[in-house]
């Protein structure tokens, strides 16, 4: 692949991680009637403390969550322009991986070196 369109994917492992985390962090926030907790144990327990006594605090950290990850997204831009990686369609398939994924996917763009021409 040409160093100007070049792009990964993020595992699956971290694909599916991150969704289950930030859906069930959503969930927390915005519908916690929804959450069985009873039936999660002692994380149940603390999750349902956090929503009785802390429900401010979870939506701010929410939004604090959106905001990382839409700074992580466009810091991949300026990361793709370094890298040389030019082609439009690379530089959205990184920017919005890295906005739903964060660090798993910034990450391997980050690890990326493309090679260059070596000056003489």
């Amino acid at each position: 692949m040409a160093t100007s369109d070049y792009f990964k994917r993020t595992s699956l492992f971290w694909m599916v991680a991150v969704s289950v985390a930030f859906g069930y962090f959503s969930f927390i926030v915005f519908a916690p009637e929804k959450i069985p907790f009873d039936h999660l144990g002692s994380f149940g327990s603390f999750c349902r403390y956090l929503v009785d006594n802390h429900a401010d605090l979870m939506y701010k950290g929410w939004w604090a969550a959106i905001a990382i990850h839409l700074f992580e997204a466009v810091y991949a831009l300026k990361v793709c322009s370094n890298k040389g990686i030019s082609s439009p369609t690379a530089r959205s398939l990184w920017f919005f991986q890295t906005f739903l994924f964060g660090f798993a996917s910034l990450g391997l763009l980050l690890k990326y070196n493309p090679k260059r021409p070596k000056k003489h």
